[in-house]
């Protein structure tokens, strides 16, 4: 058989179509691993994400529920180390942000002075005092004007004569004279300075009133928040505390409210006291609420027909375990420190029944039912509606 010899340009063309078809398989395989690589790190990537979050979430959870727990333990330490950390960034980003506007730098003793020369002329010759609306934590010195009275500077400052008078160490209402300096508490009541074996307590029932009254003042502070311990030498305010030292003559009168049986109907027709008991602090500014005290833990009833929005204790602190009832018509009330509940969110209820056991959860010096009425998102004082 004789063999026909093929034209080299034959072969080379065969040989050229061998190889190409061989390198086209082989990017085909190279591409198909490199996006199965891509897939595969891509999956690899974001489920080490999902698990450095989930740590995250985790850590921070324990993190913020420890902090909750602790009742601002803390508080003041992360505080100051934000400002702290605050203020180093802006030291150093403020080069960077001044080199963004060049030019815009301005010589503060370049600046014309005004020309304009405040008169201290008035037209009225009588002395006027403007006083702030600011509410205030700290004593403040007053100077006694002419024609002032304990009465008229009391009026002035929103707080009792006795209140003056008791801080002064003045032995009557009269005894102050043009000129004399005075200190005048943010709130009606006394001062006390801390002595070594005193307590909230203690203190509590030298001035007469409720523990709770002083850890509801929110600007008295504690060296142990968490059991409200006070470091010797520290000023407290005692809201409405009485002095009945011989000093400042007979012991004042204490004539503490008492709420009527609950579930009685008050004469409104619309809410009923939700618990029995002493009212140991009424509505102020700085507690948005009524505290009705019993040892005996009774039940803690409806104020009024509605649903149940919250039954629970989300923030580990502040009102403890506590319900809210939405009732339809603009009113909310709010029942906190409570020890047990009958009830679960999204129950309804009726006015008068029993929703919850008084407690001293949260931040709570004793058992005792702190009761909020909101209406349309604005609290209101409770007594309005419960006489």
């Amino acid at each position: 058989m004789r063999v026909i010899p093929q034209r080299p340009e034959k072969i080379l063309f065969k040989i050229n179509f061998y190889f190409t078809k061989k390198l086209r398989q082989d990017l085909a395989f190279i591409l198909k691993d490199l996006i199965q690589f891509a897939s595969e790190l891509g999956r690899f990537v974001l489920k080490r994400l999902h698990i450095s979050y989930s740590h995250f979430e985790i850590g921070k959870g324990v993190l913020v529920t420890s902090l909750y727990r602790q009742r601002g333990k803390y508080a003041k330490r992360l505080i100051h180390s934000g400002m702290a950390g605050l203020a180093g960034l802006a030291v150093v980003l403020a080069p960077v942000v001044a080199q963004e506007f060049p030019g815009r730098n301005v010589d503060p003793w370049s600046i014309p002075s005004s020309s304009v020369v405040l008169s201290s002329a008035t037209q009225s010759t009588e002395i006027s005092t403007n006083f702030s609306d600011k509410v205030r934590g700290e004593i403040i010195e007053y100077t006694v004007q002419k024609g002032d009275a304990v009465s008229s500077i009391a009026d002035k400052y929103g707080i009792s004569s006795d209140t003056i008078r008791w801080q002064n160490n003045l032995k009557s209402k009269d005894a102050i004279k043009e000129g004399q300096s005075l200190e005048i508490l943010p709130v009606t009541g006394v001062s006390h300075k801390v002595k070594k074996g005193d307590t909230v307590y203690s203190i509590a029932k030298q001035y007469d009133i409720d523990p709770q009254v002083i850890v509801n003042y929110p600007f008295n502070t504690y060296s142990n928040d968490e059991k409200f311990e006070l470091a010797i030498g520290q000023t407290v305010i005692v809201p409405e505390g009485v002095k009945t030292e011989e000093v400042y003559g007979p012991p004042v009168a204490r004539i503490k409210q008492t709420t009527p049986d609950a579930g009685t109907v008050v004469a409104s027709g619309i809410f009923v006291w939700p618990a029995s008991g002493t009212i140991t602090q009424r509505f102020v500014w700085y507690h948005p609420g009524l505290d009705i005290a019993n040892r005996g833990m009774p039940d803690v009833l409806a104020a009024d027909s509605g649903t149940v929005i919250v039954a629970g204790w989300p923030d580990n602190y502040g009102y403890g375990n506590r319900i809210i009832i939405d009732h339809g018509n603009g009113y909310k009330t709010l029942y906190g420190h409570l020890s047990k509940f009958y009830v679960v969110p999204g129950q309804t209820v009726a006015r008068g029944n029993a929703i919850a056991k008084m407690g001293s959860t949260g931040r709570s010096t004793g058992p005792h039912l702190h009761f909020e009425v909101i209406r349309s998102g604005v609290h209101i004082n409770p007594l309005t509606v419960l006489k």
